[in-house]
């Protein structure tokens, strides 16, 4: 097992040298990454260190997946996931841009939405393509398991934070301030007609008013946003898949996003182990 695992981090590290454009935004991202962990480490923030180190273990995911896998990630797409890992992780949690900037939350939401129809999409493809199985899939039913498979990923991420919330009394659900409410609580019959409270500029909890200029809505709307917005990422990558599978691979966009298989030529993890075993 520690022979396999050498190899992986030899392979991995012929992989990242592999393409040049990659590889500059990996060390650029890296350098980053480590000069953040340092400033927190001198500011005490213990907990943005552990997140500084997740995010370093989090950009070798791209180089294992193709060495393990044997699966060629496009160079526009392994950038675009080392780029999204440090926005969410370094810029969105460490910086505090999910609150400091309005809109990062959503765009990185509908990024996820992308990029996880993307891989939804590549693993029915990658099978589609495969001589040895029988079975030939239609562009479409390929789109619709694409689009399924990122909805799926987004919910399953919202059922994470809610827990996260709810169990551990964390935030990962902002919450927001609305004016209106629309509740049949509020019915002095307890008939299901909903009652409605208009124009809510302040709210006072246990005798204390908040000073929020409207209701507080905990994390629903946030959600519910966030799953729009993955709608609209994951719709938008499997109708370029559909037309990339529908065309036979002449889509230049879609080559530029979804993985192939490798070849023997840049399967380095075999190279690696074969030229292991000639040395015995």
């Amino acid at each position: 097992m520690g022979i396999k695992w050498k190899n992986i981090k030899k392979a991995m590290k012929l992989e990242r040298q592999e393409n040049k454009r990659s590889l500059k935004v990996y060390i650029i991202l890296r350098a980053l990454v480590i000069a953040v962990m340092i400033r927190q480490c001198f500011l005490g923030n213990f907990e943005n260190v552990f997140m500084c180190g997740l995010t370093l273990i989090l950009m070798l995911i791209p180089s294992f997946v193709q060495v393990t896998f044997r699966i060629e990630l496009p160079t526009a797409l392994e950038i675009i996931i080392l780029m999204f890992i440090f926005s969410a992780e370094i810029l969105g949690e460490v910086n505090e841009f999910y609150i400091k900037i309005p809109g990062w939350d959503t765009l990185l939401h509908t990024l996820n939405g992308f990029l996880a129809a993307a891989i939804g999409f590549s693993l029915v493809n990658l099978l589609n393509n495969d001589d040895r199985l029988t079975f030939n899939l239609s562009p479409f039913f390929v789109a619709i398991v694409s689009f399924c498979f990122s909805m799926t990923i987004g919910i399953l991420w919202e059922f994470f934070e809610f827990s996260m919330d709810w169990f551990f009394a964390t935030d990962m659900q902002k919450d927001t301030v609305i004016h209106t409410i629309n509740s049949v609580m509020l019915n002095p019959n307890g008939v299901n007609v909903p009652e409605h409270i208009k124009n809510i500029t302040d709210v006072t909890v246990n005798g204390v008013e908040l000073g929020l200029g409207g209701y507080l809505d905990i994390g629903l709307i946030d959600t519910m946003k966030d799953l729009f917005v993955n709608f609209i990422g994951a719709v938008v990558f499997s109708v370029i898949g559909y037309f990339y599978s529908k065309h036979q691979n002449k889509n230049s966009i879609a080559k530029k996003l979804i993985p192939s298989q490798k070849t023997k030529e840049n399967d380095f993890l075999t190279q690696v182990t074969e030229g292991e075993k000639a040395d015995i």
